[in-house]
Formats: C-alpha cells, sequence, structure tokens
C-alpha cells in the first residue's frame, strides 16, 4: 500500500522569536531591511531541515511570511489599493499591515475559527491584477536546494483569496478571470524550475457557502490541471459538506482533508474516493497539543484504509497554530509534557502513524510506539485525577445562574450617571521595556513579592494620574501586572498550565503563548482584588474592574479533548463569577469581562452555530448575572462580522459592548446598529493596531458616524483595543485627541 508523510505549514516565528525580535527591531530602525529578511530566511530553512530530518516525504514550503501570508499574495498579485500606490517594497507592505500617516492599514479578522488575524484584500474596479512572483520563485529554489523534490510550494488558491478579499463594485467570478492567467504563469514557472507537485489551499470549501463556489472551482482547477503540473487541493478546519461530491472530481492528484473536525469519513464512505487521486489524511490535529490517542486514531486510519489505497498522512491543518517543541518545557511536570505534542511531535506522530499503518517496526529506539503513547497517557491520569465538586457544580445550575435581577431597559437608570458620550480605554495601557522586564525580575527571584507589588502599584499610580490629565471619564488601572490577557487568568486557576517557549503568532509580530487546559478548573484565591483597590483608591473617578470571559478563555487556550467545550466554558464561568462578586464587594460600579473569541468560536457551518452560541453566550451570562442592578458590566469585541449574531450578542446582557470599528470603515458598527441591538456600545474609534496617532479632525468625523448610527444615549467613545502594544508617546496624544474630539461634539450637541 502506498503510504507517504506530508506537512501543509510550520511554525514561522522561530524557536526563540526571532522574527518578532527582528521584525519590531527594523520598524525601531535598529536593523536593516537586509537584516530582517536574513533572519526570516534562517527561521524558514531551520524548519525545513526539521521537517525533513523527522523523515516527512513532502514538505510544504512558501508558507513564511513577514507579516501575513494573504497580505503576501495580495503584494504578489499585485491587489495595491490606491492609497497605497505612492508607496514601494517594504514601506508599502508594512503601511498595508500596520497603516501609515494618513494612511489607514487594511482591515484585519480571524482566519476561519482560528485565533490568527489576516489582512484582508481589498478589491474594487480600479485595480489591474500584475504578478510579480520573483521572491515566491526565490523561496522556491532555495527549498529545493536544500530539500531537493520533497519540496511542494504552498500557495493560496485563487477562489479563497477572492472569498476572503473585501470585493467593492466587482464581481468574483469577473475577478477571477484576471487572476486566473496569473495563477497559470506561476504554475508553468514552477514546472520549469523542476518542482512535481504544488499544495492549492482552499480552506474556503469548508464554509457554508462553498456550493455557490462550485463553478468558480471548476473552471479554475479546469484550467489549471493543463499546466501539468500535479495539484494536491488542500483543505482544513472542517469537512466539505455537500460540496464533496463534485470536489472529488475536480482535474487534481491530490485531496487533502480535515479528519479531526467535521465528517469527512461520512462523506468518503456515502460518494466514495476517486481510485486516482492521493487522499491527503489529516488525522494528527494540527490545533490542539494534545499526543494522539491510539485507541482513537488508529481504527480511524484502519477504516480510511480500507476506502483507498493511495493515502498521505499529514497534520490537519499548517502547525502555525502550536508551538515548536514540547521537549523544551522543563517546568511542567513530566506526566503532563509526556502527553504534549507540538510541531516537532506531531511530525513523529505522523511518522508513527504511516509506520504503523504500513506494518513498520520502528528504526530507531527514540521513535514513538503504540506501547509508549499508552504508557504516557496512563500516567497522565493517575497524576491528574477529576474534580468531582466542580463536575457536580457545572451539573447542578439552573435557570436563575444565568439571569440578571432586573432587565437591561429597568437598571440602566440605577447605573453610574455619565456624561453623553462617555470615555473610556479598552483596559490595557503600554508594556514597556521597564516594566516586562520587572515582571522577569520578579519571575527569575531576583525581587521579593512585595517589591514587585510595590513596583507594580507604582505603574498603576502613574497610569491613573495620566488617564486623569488626559481626562477620561471612565479609567482602568493598565493591567502592568498582565502578561497576556488570558495567561494571566489562567495561571490563577487550578488546572490550567503554561508553557515557557510555547508562542505561537496571533498576527504580525503579536505573539501570545496559550495556557493549557488539562485539568478541572477552580478558582483558588482572588485574581485581580488588589490591583483594582490600588487603582480605584487614587481617583474619585470609576475604575473598571478587568476580567477575560470564559469564552475568550477557552476559546484562546489549548482546550482538554476529554472534556466538552461547552462544560469546560462553564468551569471557567463559575470561577470568574466568584471574582465579579469579589469585585463588587470592593465597590466596582463597573465591571469589563471581555469576550474578544466569543464570534471566532462559531463552526463554521450555519447548522452547528446555535448549539456554540447557546453555551457560549450562557457562559458569559453565568460569569456575571450575579451582579446587581446598579453594576454595569462591559464586555469587548475584536474585529470580526457581527451582523449575523447580533441577537445572540444583545442576548449576552451586557450593558455596554465596545467593538473594534476603525478599520472597517464603521462597516462593523452598521452591521451591529442595523441589527437593532439596543445596548450602549462603544465605537473604536482608531486604530491601535497601527503607530499612527490620529488627529482630532479624524475623530470628530468618526464619532460622528457613530451618532448617525446610534441614539445618542448608547454611544461610548474608546480606542479600538487594548493599548498594550503602543508607546507611551503615541498612546497620550491619541487619548488626548480622542477625549477632545468627544468635548468638542458635546458642545455641538449643547448648542
Amino acid at each position: 500500500m502506498n503510504i507517504s508523510t506530508a506537512t501543509i505549514g510550520y511554525p514561522r516565528i522561530g524557536k526563540s522569536r526571532e522574527v518578532k525580535k527582528a521584525l519590531e527591531s527594523f520598524w525601531r530602525n535598529k536593523i536593516t531591511a537586509e537584516s530582517l529578511l536574513q533572519t526570516v530566511k534562517e527561521v524558514e530553512e531551520a524548519s525545513w531541515k526539521t521537517q525533513a530530518e523527522a523523515g516527512i516525504d513532502r514538505i510544504g514550503i512558501g508558507d513564511a511570511t513577514l507579516y501575513d501570508r494573504m497580505l503576501d499574495w495580495a503584494v504578489r498579485l499585485g491587489l495595491i489599493p490606491q492609497r497605497f500606490q505612492a508607496f514601494t517594497g517594504l514601506e508599502r507592505y508594512f503601511a498595508m499591515a500596520r497603516g501609515k500617516e494618513g494612511t489607514p492599514a487594511l482591515e484585519m479578522t480571524k482566519w476561519f475559527d482560528t485565533n490568527y488575524h489576516y489582512l484582508v484584500p481589498e478589491i474594487n474596479s480600479d485595480i489591474t491584477p500584475k504578478a510579480d512572483f520573483t521572491g515566491f520563485i526565490d523561496i522556491v529554489k532555495r527549498g529545493q536546494a536544500i530539500l531537493g523534490n520533497k519540496a511542494v510550494p504552498i500557495i493560496i488558491g485563487s477562489v479563497t483569496l477572492l472569498r476572503l478579499s473585501r470585493l467593492e463594485q466587482v464581481e468574483l467570478g469577473e475577478f477571477l478571470n484576471l487572476l486566473l492567467p496569473l495563477y497559470r504563469s506561476l504554475l508553468t514557472e514552477l514546472k520549469a524550475l523542476g518542482i512535481e507537485e504544488v499544495q492549492l489551499h482552499e480552506p474556503a470549501l469548508v464554509l457554508g457557502d462553498a456550493p455557490s463556489l462550485k463553478e468558480h472551482f471548476q473552471t479554475v482547477y479546469t484550467e489549471l490541471a493543463t499546466v501539468g503540473i500535479d495539484i494536491n487541493l488542500v483543505t482544513y478546519f472542517d469537512d466539505l459538506g455537500e460540496s464533496y461530491s463534485w470536489v472529488r472530481e475536480l482535474p487534481v492528484a491530490a485531496i487533502s482533508l480535515d479528519f479531526t473536525r467535521g465528517n469527512n469519513l461520512d462523506l468518503i464512505k456515502q460518494h466514495g474516493f476517486p481510485e486516482d487521486k492521493r487522499l491527503g489524511v489529516g488525522i494528527v490535529d494540527g490545533r490542539n497539543i494534545w499526543q494522539i490517542r491510539t485507541d482513537k486514531v488508529l481504527p480511524l486510519l484502519s477504516e480510511i484504509k480500507t476506502l483507498t489505497s493511495n493515502i498521505s498522512l499529514q497534520p490537519s491543518a499548517s502547525l502555525q497554530f502550536v508551538p515548536y517543541d514540547a521537549t523544551k518545557e522543563k517546568q511542567l511536570p513530566e506526566q503532563l509534557r509526556n502527553v504534549l505534542s507540538f510541531a516537532e511531535q506531531k511530525l513523529q506522530e505522523v511518522r508513527f502513524l504511516a509506520r504503523t499503518l504500513s506494518g513498520d517496526n520502528p528504526q530507531i529506539e527514540q521513535e514513538l510506539t503504540e506501547d509508549l503513547i499508552n504508557a504516557n497517557w496512563e500516567a497522565f491520569y493517575q497524576f491528574n485525577p477529576a474534580n468531582d465538586a466542580v463536575k457536580a457544580k457545572v451539573d447542578n445550575l439552573s435557570p436563575q445562574d444565568f439571569q440578571r435581577s432586573l432587565s437591561y431597559s429597568l437598571r440602566i437608570a440605577k447605573q453610574i450617571p455619565l456624561p453623553p458620550l462617555p470615555t473610556t480605554t479598552i483596559g490595557s495601557f503600554p508594556q514597556t521595556q521597564e516594566v516586562r522586564k520587572l515582571r522577569l525580575q520578579f519571575k527569575k527571584g531576583n525581587i521579593t513579592e512585595s517589591e514587585y507589588q510595590q513596583a507594580i502599584a507604582a505603574e498603576i499610580a502613574k497610569c491613573i494620574k495620566i488617564q486623569e490629565e488626559i481626562g477620561l471619564d471612565v479609567l482602568v488601572h493598565g493591567e502592568f501586572e498582565r502578561t497576556d490577557m488570558v495567561e494571566y487568568f489562567g495561571q490563577q486557576l487550578a488546572g490550567f498550565a503554561f508553557t515557557e517557549h510555547g508562542w505561537v503568532q496571533s498576527y504580525g509580530s503579536r505573539y501570545v503563548r496559550p495556557p493549557i487546559i488539562y485539568g478541572d478548573v477552580v478558582r483558588t484565591a482572588p485574581m485581580t482584588l488588589r490591583e483594582y483597590k490600588i487603582a480605584q483608591a487614587l481617583t474619585t473617578k470609576p475604575v473598571k474592574g478587568m476580567l477575560t470571559g470564559p469564552v475568550t478563555i477557552l476559546n484562546w487556550s489549548f482546550p482538554r479533548n476529554d472534556l466538552s467545550r461547552r462544560d469546560q466554558a462553564f468551569q471557567i464561568a463559575l470561577a470568574l463569577r466568584s471574582e465579579v462578586a469579589d469585585l463588587e464587594q470592593a465597590g466596582a460600579r463597573i465591571i469589563q469581562v471581555d469576550e474578544p473569541a466569543l464570534r471566532e468560536g462559531l463552526p463554521l457551518k450555519l447548522e452547528r452555530w446555535s448549539d456554540y452560541l447557546s453555551w457560549a453566550v450562557d457562559a458569559f451570562r453565568l460569569a456575571t448575572a450575579s451582579v446587581a442592578p446598579e453594576t454595569q458590566i462591559h464586555t469587548h469585541m475584536c474585529y470580526c462580522e457581527f451582523g449575523d449574531i447580533i441577537k445572540d450578542i444583545e442576548r449576552l446582557d451586557a450593558d455596554v459592548i465596545s467593538i473594534e470599528n476603525s478599520r472597517s470603515n464603521n462597516r462593523t458598527l452598521q452591521e451591529v446598529t442595523e441589527g437593532g441591538y439596543s445596548h450602549q456600545i462603544g465605537n473604536g474609534v482608531y486604530d491601535i493596531h497601527s503607530p499612527v496617532v490620529p488627529t482630532t479632525e479624524q475623530l470628530v468625523s468618526q464619532l460622528k458616524a457613530g451618532i448617525a448610527n446610534l441614539p445618542l444615549q448608547q454611544i461610548w467613545v474608546n480606542p479600538d483595543c487594548g493599548l498594550k502594544t503602543r508607546c507611551w508617546e503615541e498612546v497620550v496624544p491619541a487619548l488626548k485627541n480622542m477625549v477632545e474630539a468627544a468635548k468638542e461634539l458635546r458642545d455641538e450637541l449643547k448648542s
């Protein structure tokens, strides 16, 4: 039987975050462009060698990026909006990614249902695509030099690229006709280099509207097949649904499917799999960090083996969603570390499964075996017994646990009085080098806990003073004690574990270390009370209590795979409910429970939405519903499409929701308001992902757009996200201009 192995993407940030350090040094003019590009090359080539040494037969190349792959392909295809035409080279690239003075960046949103953000290409009738594949061809040549015929270029498919773009005054099919010759030209050039196969990534095929794209896919792949180079049509994140029956007939050499999510196995059983194609079996979960369980995976593979004879085993998705190497986590208990699987371990699992399915014995003593995997899991379960008390709490919840005592319309008049267009921020303030150094000194034991707390208190005091001088109406303590909005809470909850080197990319140079939920979740002590009390004692203005919501903590962690996501969310919500009660008792009149990841957890197919939204909304309500009517509950949500779940967002029953809106040209705000949202909304008036300081005039214009869409009493004024990634030199003038804009409009409204 023909069983090979493959990868369809790999981490690209560097084992020691080399790309982040190089990017940020370049932006600060500390290194040259040549030095930045050299760092990316070194990280990329090291990853290729790791995959080759693991014995992988087909290694995906070309997925490394300076910022984002969708941006890369937009640039390669000449999809450059007019406002960026005055720039060239890296200046243009980073202007599109981050914005530049007077030039807003491309919109950013979530990549399917992951926590990775991509930059949304803008395509209108003024754009005529023009290809420049020089840089990509150079990558392929380097890949060939290192990997030989194992090198398989990764290309974002044309239909997916357009499906995920913002199309203005142009039809997808019409523009696809302009792109298709460029894709054909690229494949022709790759074939001339001796490349035998390419991966065309088309994850749009798993979306619910994929059937409407059928003719486009058929046109594209019929045309590209004439080039004469083998195409692996790669899909992931879900099954193909009703599209499977026609996707299987496309003229490609291989089809890669995700067998860790959705029901692709049932589709193959129902429709069969073509004998003339290779099946890419995405069997190792590329989005979670648990070692495979042989009692689940091997029977599944045995069944697939009876359905087709030409199989390639691979991760279910790019390994960019997991860290590099679990063996580096020396601070974790051995029993836990041994059941973790990061990118390098997943390569070993792919090899193990291919070897096992072929009936081969291990050739190297250190290689995985079924006995070793089973022993690892047995040791873990002995180390991590279930908490029956937590399970009982979840099982015994009643409807009253999810319900505020008064409706929004009745409680809003009881809440803290504020001026029209009240101003605030989302929560975090700049994480300066001094603040990061302070946390590192404490972590290393170079300063005592008392010294650390005194230093954090001093940072809070400075932050409160700055906010009062700026004139904000509702203040925050700044979150200087928090490395990450999820990590911070997980570190204080039983059932979570944390890595030292487990970084994954969120966007650009923004990396996070997702916590690992490995056991039942319990709050053992207050988590934010001390910092809140310090801040509130320094001012007569209200200070928000700041928490991360249960669904976001779940979605931005690596969850357990032996307990439902609903039950994990409810466990976290119960822990937060206790924290909310403590903040309220300490005098907090406003408590913000952020849920930026609520929508990204939506299943990719509409028919699965209601179940997720039911328990996700309930988890938020469980965390917040116990407060008195006088206590105002805020939440915050990141870039996403709100319109199609606006009724569910309203069902959260938060008094105020703040949204990221500035990059969408108020489209996000319009989606919310057109949906009839009746609670208060913080209109994100400027883009914190850009270093550009907005002018007062720009902010007045943005606020007027809000007033045009909403009654005045519903509107709050805030940046579109937290400010931790910005520097004080950007934050202070931006917030001053924001407050001034709000005051100008208040004066206009009075007159």
